[in-house]
């Protein structure tokens, strides 16, 4: 609790805001903010969905107790679906490994590292889907070239896409979200 307080004033702060004035945006009473940043009582759920909306901060953001920022790891947690490359499935197995033991200790894994699963696992149906295709259509003497194109792009993005968002995050830019997909629901609970 001492550490939301403190962390409210200091983000309020920095956008140079008074109290009142964070009252006013969020629509919560004045001494709802005094009690917080004083340690006075805990928010409720509502309330800190108010005070993160006006701030325009994440409510994960606020309340990452125990985590830390490293960049270095979310750039390396891009990348780790490049495994792909010499694994097959790969591309899922080593960055839910490094998901599910990292995420309640990094800031913004757990959103990051769900959507990039959700994306991989996505590209990896699609991407056997058409080799499959392509080689039906092969063993039925028609034209195959389309389908090996389809799944060289297919390969390609899945190589450059990685790349562009680990440079994003290490240049300290939020990373472009992948596809929302809500296949690993049943992972998150």
């Amino acid at each position: 609790m001492k550490e939301t307080g403190k962390k409210l004033k200091e983000i309020r702060l920095k956008k140079g805001w008074s109290q009142e004035e964070l009252a006013e945006r969020a629509k919560v009473n004045l001494r709802t903010i005094q009690r917080i940043e004083n340690n006075e009582n805990s928010p409720s759920g509502k309330t800190v969905r108010l005070i993160c909306e006006a701030l325009e901060i994440n409510v994960e953001y606020f309340f990452e107790y125990g985590k830390h920022q490293d960049r270095t790891f979310l750039v390396l947690f891009h990348l780790s679906v490049l495994v792909f490359i010499i694994l097959p499935l790969g591309n899922i197995i080593v960055p839910l490994i490094l998901w599910l033991t990292n995420k309640d200790k990094i800031v913004g894994l757990e959103k990051i590292g769900a959507n990039l699963l959700n994306f991989q696992i996505l590209w990896s149906v699609l991407y056997f889907a058409v080799m499959i295709i392509g080689v039906l259509g092969k063993l039925s003497h028609t034209s195959f070239s389309l389908f090996l194109y389809s799944v060289v792009i297919i390969f390609i993005l899945n190589i450059i896409m990685p790349i562009v968002f680990a440079i994003k995050t290490y240049n300290g830019n939020t990373a472009p979200l992948y596809i929302k997909f809500n296949y690993l629901k049943i992972i998150r609970n």
